[in-house]
């Protein structure tokens, strides 16, 4: 019974960062709610006894995409800058 309420819990929680993640338009906060479902999907998995899956979620999901997805962010950022700075000086 408490097996089933864990799953539970994790697929309502999974859905709802699911939806806040479509839902957020900022690219930054985009990757920090995708970092929290990639978390909330490595907790389900595990709840279903897949920790094998649940570690590579952890990995994968949870810390390479938003990082990599935060970089990226601020990369662009950075070259906006620069571009606008040098059409300001002319």
């Amino acid at each position: 019974m408490s097996d089933d309420l864990m799953i539970t819990v994790c697929l309502v929680l999974v859905a709802a960062s699911a939806t806040v993640a479509v839902m957020v338009r900022e690219p930054a906060r985009q990757a920090l709610v995708l970092a929290v479902l990639g978390l909330t999907l490595a907790a389900l998995f595990t709840a279903l006894q897949a920790p094998d899956v649940a570690l590579s979620q952890l990995a994968v999901g949870a810390v390479l995409t938003p990082l990599l997805m935060l970089l990226s962010v601020r990369k662009v950022r950075r070259r906006k800058r620069t571009r606008t700075g040098e059409g300001a000086g002319r």
